[in-house]
């Protein structure tokens, strides 16, 4: 199986309990795709290297992190976190995305899967963040928004030591250049870029590594609007 063969390279120690969660995944996302917008690739193997795969290069970034606490914003489908629950059930998972019914399809996910290491909630990070600022030490987002957006929205999630990884696509070093005074505004430091090919040919990954390493002024986040309309 090229899949189980990718991810030795990834590090991970595929077993049956993983292959079987990962099966129930893709025929849930299918069968629930039919009715709810979650995602434009439903072919077996494009979904398992477009989507699983691609959400569990984030390992790359984590190196020998472990019994972390990580909060995904922008989750959508899952992505890149229930792939990444299924593989490390030493990760405490929070998912947040401001769609309630995408909420509700995780959650229903979760249960199906037997994960009990991952929460979801209907919130936008933006507010999220009152209850929950300086809390994560890692935290996540995939083909979410530009990266001086995303930096704004997510940063004051993560605590002082921790990381904000962001994963783009080939573009994601042009992103970067244009987020750079956000990120210095907001307390991060660029740790490193990491450059990976999809398996079959099927593209590229560049996943952002941002440390914090200092608090975020107490008047960021913006409101969405006021983020979106004049990025810092």
């Amino acid at each position: 199986m090229i899949f189980k063969d990718e991810l030795s390279k990834l590090g991970v120690c595929f077993n049956e309990v993983m292959d079987d969660r990962f099966n129930k995944y893709y025929s849930k996302l299918v069968e629930v795709n039919e009715y709810m917008n979650l995602t434009s690739i439903t072919e077996h193997d494009e979904v398992y290297n477009k989507h699983f795969y691609d959400s569990l290069t984030i390992l790359k970034a984590l190196g020998d992190l472990k019994n972390i606490t990580l909060c995904d914003v922008g989750s959508g489908a899952g992505f890149p976190s229930i792939p990444l629950a299924i593989v490390r059930s030493d990760i405490n998972v929070t998912i947040i995305d401001a769609l309630n019914k995408r909420i509700n399809f995780l959650n229903d996910l979760s249960k199906y899967l037997e994960l009990d290491n991952v929460s979801a909630y209907h919130e936008r990070a933006e507010e999220y963040q009152k209850k929950k600022r300086n809390s994560f030490d890692v935290v996540t987002a995939r083909a979410v928004a530009r990266l001086n957006i995303l930096v704004e929205l997510c940063m004051p999630l993560v605590k002082i030591g921790g990381l904000f990884i962001a994963m783009k696509g080939q573009d994601g070093k042009l992103e970067l250049d244009e987020a750079k005074n956000a990120i210095n505004i907001l307390g991060g430091k660029v740790k490193e870029v990491i450059t990976l090919d999809l398996p079959d040919n099927q593209g590229k990954r560049e996943i952002i590594v941002i440390e914090k390493v200092k608090e975020c002024p107490n008047k960021y986040p913006r409101a969405f609007a006021k983020i979106k309309e004049k990025p810092l």
